[in-house]
């Protein structure tokens, strides 16, 4: 390139560096900025399905990669258990009433919501009615009855016929709180509540302790370590993205934003309140202007400038 291409090319980078800089960490400038390219966004957004902006396809690979392959040992764990232990440390330490944090309306409707789920009744009722259930009520009135001071020869037929009585009373007991399953839950839930409503939440020391927290962190870290191996999670995964594109599929994207709660206000507020002060701060390293001049400053050494320049 000719010496005086070159010291134009020089120029012309320095001025146009100033110019991007100063779009970017001057409050007004940025703001005008943020306004202008979300509204250009939102516009093509308008008219641009998700199945045309991205394939199914692709956000399996992506789903697949975070939640299968993504390696979850070193420092995760460690985090995901630090984080644990400062909040049981910080909710031991607190005088806050249990009663405070969730009223007794709230927890009413919560209950009842819960005793009311179709779920909960079909595992009650299934716990009620599983042979397991009965042998522990028999096993529970066997111990109560000692028969080992008994003679040998009368011990066994004692045995039995307790057995045999705590059986059918098991039974008749069982059956007739089938059908009441879901008030039992709930008035039991209820007892425990109002027991507890008026602690404070750093008694729950007395119910977990610290290592338990350490020890409920490892379950469920290793239950998820494990489980998302398995194909059933993957094809539960695909599944998932599946459902998401049959059903929003055709939908634009600015209308899927909407109904994900995510509006223009939204996404200006956000950029105006992150934007600004990371600027300020990598600006103040001198980052803006080394990035801008990394990203602009080939074109000005390029030979399309060069011929443009010579035309």
């Amino acid at each position: 390139m000719p010496s005086d291409a070159a010291d134009l090319a020089a120029r012309l980078l320095d001025a146009h560096v100033d110019y991007e800089r100063r779009r970017l960490t001057d409050p007004a400038a940025f703001a005008a900025l943020v306004q202008e390219e979300i509204t250009a966004f939102l516009d093509v957004a308008d008219q641009l399905p998700l199945e045309e902006a991205v394939s199914r396809d692709l956000v399996k690979a992506v789903a697949r990669k975070y939640a299968i392959a993504f390696p979850v040992d070193g420092a995760i764990p460690e985090l995901v258990g630090t984080v644990a232990a400062r909040l049981y440390e910080y909710s031991i330490a607190d005088d806050t009433r249990l009663g405070d944090v969730l009223d007794r309306r709230r927890f009413e409707e919560l209950a009842s919501g819960v005793a009311e789920l179709g779920l909960s009744r079909r595992v009650v009722q299934r716990v009620l009615d599983s042979p397991a259930t009965e042998d522990a009520c028999v096993e529970a009135v066997q111990r109560a009855v000692d028969t080992t001071r008994l003679p040998e020869r009368i011990a066994p037929a004692v045995d039995s016929l307790i057995e045999r009585i705590a059986r059918r009373g098991a039974r008749t007991v069982l059956a007739a709180n089938s059908a009441e399953a879901d008030h039992l839950v709930l008035d039991a839930a209820r007892e425990v509540w109002l027991a507890g409503a008026d602690q404070s939440v750093r008694d729950v020391r007395d119910v977990m302790s610290s290592s338990d927290v350490e020890d409920a962190v490892v379950l469920v870290f290793e239950f998820w370590r494990t489980f998302r191996e398995t194909p059933y999670f993957e094809s539960l995964l695909a599944e998932g993205v599946d459902e998401v594109f049959d059903t929003y599929g055709g939908t634009a994207l600015a209308e899927l934003l909407d109904e994900l709660g995510i509006g223009r206000d939204d996404l200006v507020e956000e950029a105006m309140r992150f934007g600004p002060p990371v600027i300020a701060r990598v600006d103040a390293d001198g980052f803006v202007e080394a990035a801008l001049r990394r990203r602009l400053g080939p074109f000005y050494a390029s030979a399309e400038f060069a011929s443009v320049v010579d035309g």
